[in-house]
């Protein structure tokens, strides 16, 4: 007999989610994905584009609701396909209405998809951009924690905005540099996960003013629904996580992560 998941818990607070990917989700109609994460009381999703082929696909996706948003950049995975024609696609519609963030731009170590060169020259280009059209940063950042404090250090005083360091596994200098200069941190289920608790470590010392809930859904589903596909619609198992590594009471992380989305991404309110 199949042991029953707990149902998906809905707050009165209203959530926002960060980060996702809503391009990627394959399991159900994209219509029936948005409901149900209306239904979990999200208030607004902030989808990511990640390559050349994705910028146009995201915007499309951010204009088909009002409480929809995207960002413009390009992930480090795709360093190699990243050209001036790319570079001009995201200065042009960067600073749209509907685009919220530069991102997801970064460098990663872990794979091997790109020259590590490329990476960190793209990288440059692509937070020159944010930092020309005063945009926040959706960064990735995976076993390249020297390269990624040392680019960012370079952007100390034209980046005015910061961002986030989204899906947060890098190590604790990387967490207090960024901490430090003003960023916030994005957790996901990652932290629901029995062998993370190097990440709960860095949940644990991070303000709760600079913590963001996201999902990065289809990937990292929470605990207790791993092995389906992730979706926003399970962001509010990840904040209860958070409330729970930090001893903190869920009202107040509810609250607080709220103001910290509308500060990072939608200053106007």
């Amino acid at each position: 007999m199949s042991r029953k998941r707990r149902e998906i818990p809905v707050f009165d607070q209203p959530l926002i989610e960060t980060h996702c990917h809503l391009d990627y989700l394959k399991d159900r109609p994209l219509e029936e994905t948005l409901e149900q994460t209306r239904g979990v009381n999200i208030e607004r999703v902030i989808t990511i584009a990640v390559s050349p082929d994705n910028l146009a696909t995201v915007r499309d996706l951010s204009g088909r609701q009002p409480w929809l948003y995207g960002t413009q950049g390009v992930h480090p995975h795709e360093a190699e396909t990243y050209t001036d024609a790319c570079e001009a696609e995201i200065r042009q519609h960067g600073g749209d209405d509907k685009i919220v963030a530069i991102g997801e731009i970064g460098l990663d170590y872990f794979y091997d998809n790109a020259d590590w060169e490329v990476q960190k020259q793209v990288f440059r280009r692509q937070l020159q951009i944010a930092a020309d059209l005063d945009r926040p940063v959706v960064i990735h950042s995976r076993e390249a924690d020297e390269d990624t404090i040392d680019i960012l250090s370079d952007f100390e005083d034209t980046l005015k905005r910061r961002g986030v360091i989204h899906s947060f596994t890098s190590g604790p200098g990387l967490a207090r540099y960024a901490l430090n200069q003003g960023w916030c941190l994005g957790f996901n289920g990652i932290t629901t996960f029995n062998k993370a608790e190097n990440v709960r470590d860095i949940v644990r010392m991070a303000p709760i003013g600079q913590i963001l809930l996201e999902t990065d859904s289809p990937f990292l589903t929470p605990v207790p629904y791993r092995g389906r596909e992730n979706a926003p619609f399970y962001l509010p198992f990840v904040a209860e996580k958070i409330a729970e590594v930090k001893e903190l009471d869920l009202d107040e992380v509810l609250a607080q992560t709220y103001r910290n989305s509308l500060r990072t991404f939608f200053p106007a309110g």
